[in-house]
């Protein structure tokens, strides 16, 4: 560990009315907070409208101090028609050198998938911006059915296992890669 927490960056994609997001993202927040060496800052996607920023508009100009201040990225996603959603493409796509040489996690959620090809897509994406995807995950198959009404998973074990094992991996390389980004910039 590093005497100095780092900063994860929890992106929330889905930005559709009636998204389960919000479950998913409360649960892995609240679980991720346990983890002292995590400086939690979520980014929802419905609240930032990616497709309104404008280069140069103070919103755009915090969107992109977000991600550029982060060590590392969790993206929560669901599984759209074997895709991940366009707003968050679009969200990547606004940035650039902000990604690069920093890990980044997925928890994903679908139908019997788990949004497990939305991932598998995400991988591309990021490898192309020279981020460093891990290879745990979280993934919720048909998760309406996992959570209460609460939004508590009912059987938590599993998911709290997974978790725990992607938190492991970002943060090994978040604070590798920190210190390489310190020691030597980062130039693609």
């Amino acid at each position: 560990m590093s005497e100095h927490p780092y900063r994860l960056a929890v992106i929330v994609a889905s930005t559709r009315e009636g998204r389960f997001a919000p479950v998913i993202a409360n649960w892995f927040t609240r679980h991720a907070a346990q983890h002292t060496h995590l400086d939690v800052d979520v980014i929802d996607l419905d609240a930032v409208r990616p497709y309104e920023l404008r280069h140069g508009s103070a919103e755009f100009e915090t969107f992109a101090k977000r991600v550029d201040e982060a060590d590392a990225f969790v993206v929560i996603t669901p599984e759209y028609n074997h895709s991940f959603p366009a707003p968050l493409k679009h969200a990547i796509d606004l940035l650039h050198h902000q990604w690069q040489a920093k890990p980044v996690g997925f928890v994903s959620y679908g139908g019997v998938s788990g949004g497990l090809r939305a991932v598998e897509q995400l991988r591309l994406v990021f490898a192309e911006l020279h981020a460093t995807t891990v290879r745990e995950t979280v993934s919720f198959a048909l998760a309406g059915n996992l959570f209460d009404d609460a939004g508590r998973l009912r059987d938590p074990a599993p998911a709290t296992q997974a978790a725990d094992a992607l938190l492991r991996q970002l943060t090994w390389w978040a604070l590798t890669l920190r210190e390489a980004r310190a020691a030597r910039p980062y130039g693609a």
